[in-house]
């Protein structure tokens, strides 16, 4: 296997730096497994694609607002990235960009929504992951901001994004970017898909660095990703067991409901990820390489958006 076999080239332009104006509002392509036929249409269309009885499963991990912008108390410009709880109560793990090199010591100075917070950086792993201590009780996340992927540009943070780039059944907080094909699924399409007789069932995937980690070729040399917290509960263990029995379909709402189901999957809905990435390879051997790239060269041919904020596509 070799990365280069999950390039491809896209202009600029379609990479989406708004989401939809209305959150349903996005194309969708519809990709078979079988022989790769392919179809267009928008993500209202997701009821008549589906069959009554159908089970659609998704991620209700709540994105933290885990961005913060701030400033090296000596000068400098510093972002961090907050990845989660750190060894105590008032650390955190964290990755920080700011010019020179970092080490233990180093202090920041981070501000938002009318408020700042201090913070040290107490160690610094291989990976370039840290360990930022702030005051005892203090909260980085009442300062911070979504943490939208650096392909979408802002040079401020819009009140916007702290309501779209979040699905409207987001409930338990953990991620650090979100689960993007469940963006799509506003009340009213929801609720259209329960009206045609398709259920609903939930689990819970938080999402961490790594999605958004370029995959490195020695990564893929050792079949080794990062690690990742889920939860899949019995009461949705039991409609995936009846949905099966029945014959009807388990259809997964993103790669990251995807990652729990594994196998159980036989449907997915799944954003245009990026090339020489893990989500990519993942949709790929869902399937099929060839018919993935195929698919992706004729939304790019026909003027589809593409990342977290963009279109979706169907595969069945």
């Amino acid at each position: 296997m070799d990365l280069d076999d999950y390039d491809f080239a896209l202009r600029s332009e379609q990479i989406a730096q708004e989401p939809p104006a209305e959150r349903d509002g996005a194309r969708l392509l519809r990709l078979s497994r079988g022989g790769g036929a392919r179809s267009h249409h928008a993500i209202l269309d997701l009821p008549a694609l589906l069959a009554p009885g159908d089970l659609l499963v998704v991620n209700t991990t709540r994105v933290l607002p885990a961005r913060l912008r701030g400033h090296r108390t000596t000068g400098g410009a510093a972002d961090a990235l907050v990845l989660g709880p750190g060894s105590a109560p008032n650390r955190f793990r964290a990755l920080v960009r700011t010019r020179g090199r970092q080490r233990a010591g180093m202090k920041f100075r981070f501000a938002g929504n009318g408020a700042a917070l201090d913070a040290e950086l107490v160690s610094l792993a291989e990976d370039g992951e840290v360990e930022l201590a702030f005051a005892e009780g203090a909260s980085p996340y009442a300062i911070g901001e979504m943490p939208l992927p650096p392909y979408i540009r802002r040079s401020e943070p819009r009140a916007q994004d702290a309501l779209r780039y979040q699905t409207v059944f987001a409930r338990d907080p953990g991620s650090v970017a979100a689960p993007t094909a469940g963006l799509h699924l506003s009340e009213a399409l929801l609720a259209a898909l329960a009206a045609r007789g398709i259920e609903r069932a939930e689990v819970v995937l938080h999402v961490g660095r790594g999605t958004f980690a370029p995959l490195s070729d020695s990564a893929l040399r050792a079949r080794r990703l990062h690690a990742e917290r889920f939860a899949l509960p019995d009461a949705t263990a039991r409609a995936i067991r009846a949905a099966r029995e029945r014959g009807s379909r388990v259809v997964a709402v993103g790669t990251t409901t995807a990652r729990v189901l594994e196998s159980c999957v036989e449907e997915r809905v799944t954003n245009f990820h990026l090339p020489r990435s893990s989500l990519l390879l993942l949709v790929a051997a869902f399937a099929g390489r060839k018919a993935v790239l195929a698919a992706y060269a004729e939304a790019i041919q026909r003027g589809y958006r593409f990342y977290s904020y963009g279109d979706a596509m169907l595969i069945l």
